[in-house]
């Protein structure tokens, strides 16, 4: 007979949504919780403002630092807006999430989109807020199985 996995009941996660473009990034926030409600449904979850993704890696270190949350996800839409090469800054923002998760040992989840083709009119508008729902929707899951997996790990090993 199989133990179902089991994710710690009282898992703790942190979400970190970038204030630019919050028409489309608030569709995956929203799309996150209502999954998370499904299938993390005892899990605690504080979301986090910041004014974009830049700022996004270091509030992942420091939430991953305090030892409050068991996993981290950053939420964002970094477009080219004709002023500044955006490859170079969602480049410094994985980057910078990936160093996040390796220093603290919190899992680090990014919903931080770079499309190749984005102006703001109203038919991509619409597609990348409804990709943001898909993709909240898949960091869910993604947390469920990687606190299922660690939950699995920290259990003592059985003969």
């Amino acid at each position: 007979m199989t133990n179902p996995p089991a994710y710690p009941s009282s898992a703790r996660v942190a979400v970190i949504r970038a204030r630019w473009h919050s028409e489309i990034v608030d569709r995956a926030h929203d799309s996150f919780l209502n999954e998370a409600a499904k299938i993390l449904p005892h899990a605690h979850i504080d979301s986090f403002d910041v004014p974009g993704a830049f700022e996004m890696p270091l509030l992942a270190q420091k939430l991953g630092r305090s030892g409050r949350y068991d996993a981290v996800v950053a939420i964002a839409f970094v477009v080219d807006g004709g002023i500044y090469r955006h490859d170079f800054v969602s480049a410094a923002v994985i980057d910078g999430l990936m160093q996040a998760q390796m220093t603290t040992d919190v899992p680090v989840f990014s919903v931080s989109l770079t499309p190749h083709n984005f102006q703001p009119t109203e038919a991509l508008t619409d597609f990348f807020a409804n990709h943001f729902v898909k993709k909240g929707r898949e960091a869910a899951e993604a947390v469920r199985q990687v606190l299922t997996l660690n939950a699995e790990l920290a259990l003592p090993a059985q003969a």
